[in-house]
């Protein structure tokens, strides 16, 4: 770490990416290096605003960058493991989105580099150990909530629905 500041790279600057890089923003004892995204040239607008001093199309570019502490992969799935295993050798500490890979095989052996090079790694896991996704788990075991439902959402869009088209399903189903 260099001025007590961590210093952070992220690959990938879609949705989650720029997530985490704007609630980086706020902490006082974060430096935001360098960002790595395959669309780097689509996202100079972003960029002025981002707070980030460098962007770039190589992740390579942060794994090689010795200042850089620790790594943030919100990339897609299928390179997570690669990247992890790049990162953990070269010593940085990492954060990966979930899931670290579609294959257990794969998943073992990023692990294990993990493990053999002693950084830092943590998953983002979505609210699992939340006190209220606890409860209401609890509620249903134990059949305290009354007859259960199954609806099953998928969105891909980067920003909700407008809120008539909501009203108008929600009416249609009553």
């Amino acid at each position: 770490m260099t001025d007590s500041k961590i210093v952070v790279g992220v690959i990938g600057a879609g949705r989650i990416g720029k997530l985490h890089i704007d609630n980086m923003k706020s902490m006082k004892n974060v430096r935001l290096k360098t960002v790595a995204d395959v669309f780097a040239d689509q996202l100079d607008e972003w960029f002025q605003s981002s707070g980030v001093e460098n962007i770039t199309k190589d992740y390579q570019d942060i794994i090689n960058d010795p200042e850089i502490d620790a790594i943030f992969i919100c990339s897609p799935t299928d390179t997570h493991t690669s990247i992890i295993k790049e990162a953990a050798n070269s010593g940085k500490h990492i954060f990966c989105e979930k899931p670290i890979s579609f294959s257990d095989e794969e998943t073992l052996e990023a692990y294990e580099v993990v493990k053999k090079t002693g950084v830092k790694f943590q998953i983002g896991f979505n609210r699992r150990y939340d006190r209220n996704f606890s409860k209401v788990r609890s509620l249903v075991e134990k059949k305290e909530i009354g007859v259960l439902h199954i609806l099953k959402i998928t969105s891909r869009d980067p920003a909700p629905p407008l809120i008539r088209l909501c009203i108008t399903f929600w009416r249609h189903l009553c």
